[in-house]
């Protein structure tokens, strides 16, 4: 048995443990064979490794709730000890010891944090080419950012590439102020973002300098032949089955390609197919090609992304059950229909006879 220490720091005890210790006794509650003590300002829990692994995620999740609302309430622990231990002994284990990707410029290790988000790092290491597909907030896009770096750190490249369509909400880059990069940029934050996490700022200034990172609208790949690079289209349901096949054909020797994208956010005009959508099919069981799908479950944002993607989800599974049902039920009242018409046909036809002479 071991012992492990939490300081809540900055912390309202009866805001964060509950009145009567509530919450913290919902904890320990959920995990019988160890023991959670409150001590003024500590909580200290003591149990076998796997366990305390456990509780300590759902302890830093809840801290990191409370610090963004100021309290917890009894569903809300509810929800996290359900997330934590929906898990398997073997997905906790294997989460636990992956391994680091990069170290952050604050020296925290950045490495999956999900079974998926561990699967994606597997693909891109087995597989040349690796499409991510699942909602905002599951860390495609910045595990993907981590692994390019990574391959930039280790010299398995010697430059990361990193893309994605300048179309998003009916915008158009001719429309913003500014030149070029300043017309791009909002598009990229996302990527300068994780990017910032990631890489000092003086190194992440001297690697774009010198193309050693090169950020840039989809457009700029056309005609290119980007080898020996760490590729990365982001965005990718926002690509034109012209684009996306331009994009994957400009890969070259010793190059890898992750291509990200969520196909519940197209914001291509109205009637314009997604070369995303297209690409999963036509690509679907060619050899050297990675698939990976995150789910809701992945989301490491706020915790309510999570819940809005599922609500969401379920709106658009009740609406297009609904429009089965309508055209099931229209189909079945054409025939009908067309029946009486026919009938009324024929009588209207032997109204119109002429008497016999």
């Amino acid at each position: 048995m071991i012992e492990k220490v939490i300081q809540l720091d900055d912390v309202s005890l009866v805001d964060f443990l509950g009145v009567g210790n509530d919450n913290i006794n919902e904890v320990a509650a959920a995990f019988p064979q160890s023991k959670i003590v409150s001590r003024g300002n500590e909580l200290r829990i003591q149990g076998a490794t796997p366990e305390i692994i456990k509780i300590n995620e759902i302890i830093n999740s809840l801290l990191l709730h409370y610090h963004k609302f100021g309290r917890i309430t009894r569903d809300e622990v509810t929800s996290y000890l359900q997330d934590e231990t929906a898990k398997t002994p073997k997905e906790d284990k294997e989460i636990a010891n992956n391994e680091v990707l990069v170290y952050g410029t604050k020296g925290v290790g950045i490495k999956a944090k999900t079974a998926n988000q561990l699967e994606l790092v597997r693909a891109s290491q087995k597989n040349d080419l690796v499409f991510a597909i699942g909602p905002a907030g599951t860390g495609k896009t910045y595990i993907s950012v981590a692994l390019a770096v990574r391959a930039l750190k280790n010299k398995v490249v010697k430059k990361i590439i990193i893309t994605r369509p300048a179309v998003e909400a009916g915008e158009n880059l001719g429309f913003l102020p500014g030149d070029l990069k300043e017309k791009v940029d909002p598009y990229l934050r996302p990527i300068y973002d994780a990017l910032d996490d990631m890489i000092p700022a003086e190194k992440l200034k001297y690697y774009q300098e010198n193309r050693v990172i090169e950020i840039a609208p989809l457009a700029y790949m056309r005609g290119r032949t980007l080898q020996n690079a760490f590729i990365l289209l982001d965005e990718a349901q926002n690509t034109t089955p012209m684009q996306i096949k331009m994009f994957l054909t400009r890969m070259g020797p010793d190059s890898k390609a992750i291509v990200t994208g969520d196909q519940s956010q197209i914001d291509l005009p109205h009637k314009q197919k997604s070369g995303l959508v297209e690409t999963l099919k036509i690509l679907k069981g060619v050899p050297g090609i990675g698939f990976v799908e995150l789910q809701a479950q992945d989301v490491v944002r706020h915790k309510l992304v999570r819940l809005i993607i599922d609500a969401y989800t379920k709106y658009e599974e009740q609406q297009e059950e609904g429009n089965r049902q309508f055209q099931s039920k229209n189909r079945n009242l054409k025939p009908q229909n067309e029946t009486k018409s026919e009938e009324t046909n024929k009588k209207d036809n032997k109204d119109e006879t002429p008497p016999k002479a």
